[in-house]
């Protein structure tokens, strides 16, 4: 891949038909917001330069930017036009390829980028759109053709008459320009649709009028160019998504018994040979070893720790746990802010009371502990090594190691001889 190429990510825009206040950038696919996945695509083409254009909310959206990813700022969103002649400030000196990505289109693979940027650096094109072709385009741009079939511009749908709105062959919104050639036409571009908003699109009419090389290839896979502009869009992007993390896990080792109910957060880390249950949600701040059944319909949130060889079984809760080898938990459990020792043995109905109202504490069980059904160990305590508790003990001091605890509150039973 040539190096001479400069990356725009456009992420100003408020989305308003996602009907709330987060920036659009910030709304979560499988646990990571959507600019995320376009901020590594970016990084993945190993660009001289990279820009995203920040507006509505840009002090939280800045939060996500990496180190070495300039910011400019959009203050009045009028158009994708304005929002690349912001971020064309930032690449001073820069004379190469401008591939233009969106923060909203979080689906699109490296190997299609890779693809659209060869094309348009062998070929020597002054702008190369990536296209495809739909039944029914409802909501996309149209790629308008000449007589001799080259590309001759772009209509977005709002500004479409009928005949235009019959065109198959729609525009995904990425882009690769020329620098030189971009700016200049940019500087052309006016405010002359309904919505009074600059469009990046009107510059591929301007170039064609210039005499300047357009043309388009078309992407294989439509799904990767989805734009997510509603909470329904959002939920197909995230069952895509979805299906790549659990594919690439499988492909790893991992075994899940059914991918479609298996709901793995981006980031999360699971050991080869490993078996994923039905209806179980893993978060992203969770690893889990090798050798390990989870679920079914088990929730390990952000911060759980998983040795090898644990069970962790039916409708079972983790949060900010460390759990050490060999350890089992099959049923109905409660575990937060919890070390769990090796080869510990936690029964039916156990839970963790972590909370007091106001502040969370910790709880200790060390190694080879047998935690009887219904025990609820009130925080912060701990559980000795080899010590038992019996079913339905309420434990609010340490338990020394080897000892039985059992009883509301538990009490120490005396050891015979």
């Amino acid at each position: 891949m040539p190096k001479d190429i400069a990356v725009i990510i456009l992420a100003a825009g408020k989305g308003e038909r996602m009907k709330g206040a987060t920036p659009k950038a910030l709304h979560k696919i499988c646990g990571r917001p959507m600019l995320g996945y376009v901020l590594d695509l970016a990084r993945s083409l190993k660009p001289k330069q990279s820009v995203v254009v920040l507006g509505y909310k840009h002090g939280l959206v800045k939060k996500e930017i990496p180190a070495g990813v300039k910011v400019a700022i959009q203050n009045k969103l009028i158009g994708t036009a304005d929002a690349v002649k912001v971020a064309l400030k930032q690449l001073k000196g820069f004379k190469g390829t401008v591939l233009v990505l969106y923060g909203d289109i979080p689906l699109l693979k490296k190997e299609t980028v890779d693809k659209l940027i060869k094309y348009h650096i062998e070929n020597k094109i002054d702008a190369t759109l990536l296209t495809a072709e739909l039944v029914k385009p409802r909501g996309y741009g149209r790629v308008l053709r000449d007589k001799y079939s080259s590309v001759c511009g772009v209509v977005e749908e709002k500004d479409a008459d009928e005949f235009e709105k019959d065109i198959k062959e729609i525009n995904t919104g990425i882009i690769c320009f020329n620098r030189s050639s971009l700016e200049a036409a940019l500087k052309k571009v006016k405010a002359n649709n309904r919505k009074k908003e600059y469009y990046l699109t009107d510059v591929i009419k301007i170039l064609y009028a210039q005499g300047k090389l357009v043309d388009g290839i078309k992407i294989a896979d439509i799904n990767e160019a989805m734009g997510i502009n509603s909470h329904v869009e959002l939920a197909k992007a995230n069952i895509i998504m979805q299906s790549r993390i659990n594919e690439k896990l499988m492909l790893s080792g991992v075994s899940i018994v059914d991918p479609a109910s298996a709901f793995i957060n981006y980031g999360a880390k699971i050991g080869q040979e490993s078996v994923i249950y039905p209806f179980t949600v893993i978060e992203s701040d969770v690893s889990i070893g090798k050798h390990c059944f989870i679920g079914p319909f088990a929730h390990l949130r952000e911060g759980t720790r998983i040795s090898d060889d644990v069970t962790l079984g039916n409708f079972l809760e983790t949060v900010r746990a460390k759990i050490g080898k060999n350890t089992f938990a099959k049923h109905f459990c409660y575990i937060g802010d919890t070390l769990v020792g090796n080869a510990v043995n936690i029964g039916a109905g156990t839970v963790t009371a972590n909370f007091d109202g106001l502040r969370k504490y910790g709880t200790v069980i060390k190694d080879r502990a047998l935690i009887g059904s219904d025990t609820i160990l009130v925080a912060p305590v701990k559980i000795g090594r080899g010590s038992k508790t019996g079913a339905g003990t309420v434990v609010i001091k340490n338990i020394p190691d080897k000892k039985t605890a059992v009883g509301v509150p538990a009490r120490i039973l005396k050891q015979k001889g």
